[in-house]
């Protein structure tokens, strides 16, 4: 079988099992021994960062590229909602990129940073526009996107339930005075 038969195994069993799917699961789909998955995955770790780096790679330069928008703040949520949306692909894979954030050893760790770099970048941009809350640091971004799509993940994981509690979050984002609804 062919790598990328592997991966598209472990897509589909982590789709509908979450990240911490048996791997013995996913050597069986892609009909190849656990010895053959873990020569060329090592671990689990390795496993998702085959699986989501070029995803994060994207993420990151969509994020690069929101830089020179015309709005910073329209920038930096439009970049959110999709890091949001991405997070809800596997059942447990916030948790696994929040794990990854706090472990350097980690094969995600490197993928993970590089989204924390752009989201810092974008958060720079539109708290200097004035647009965005000053204290709000670059480690609280990954962390409360990652909460809003294990939220959306928990009860139906929906692109329109992402967008309704990323609004609520990005409420609490902007600078000035909230208004309170009822």
């Amino acid at each position: 079988m062919a790598c990328v038969s592997r991966r598209a195994a472990a897509r589909a069993t982590f789709a509908e099992q979450g990240t911490d799917a048996s791997l013995r699961e996913v050597a069986r789909r892609a009909g190849v021994g656990i010895g053959t998955l873990y020569r060329h995955f090592p671990s689990r770790e390795a496993l998702l960062e085959a699986l989501l780096g070029q995803g994060f790679d994207t993420l990151r330069a969509q994020a690069l590229q929101s830089l020179d928008a015309p709005d910073p703040a329209g920038a930096l949520v439009s970049w959110l909602r999709r890091l949001a949306i991405a997070s809800t692909r596997y059942e447990g894979l916030p948790a696994s990129v929040m794990e990854a954030l706090r472990d350097p050893d980690s094969r995600l760790h490197a993928s993970c940073e590089g989204l924390r770099a752009a989201a810092a970048d974008l958060l720079a941009r539109a708290q200097r526009s004035g647009q965005v809350r000053r204290d709000l640091n670059a480690g609280e971004l990954p962390a409360t996107t990652n909460a809003v799509a294990w939220a959306a993940r928990q009860t139906a994981g929906s692109a329109e339930l992402v967008d309704r509690y990323l609004s609520l979050l990005v409420d609490g984002l902007m600078a000035g005075e909230v208004e309170a609804t009822g």
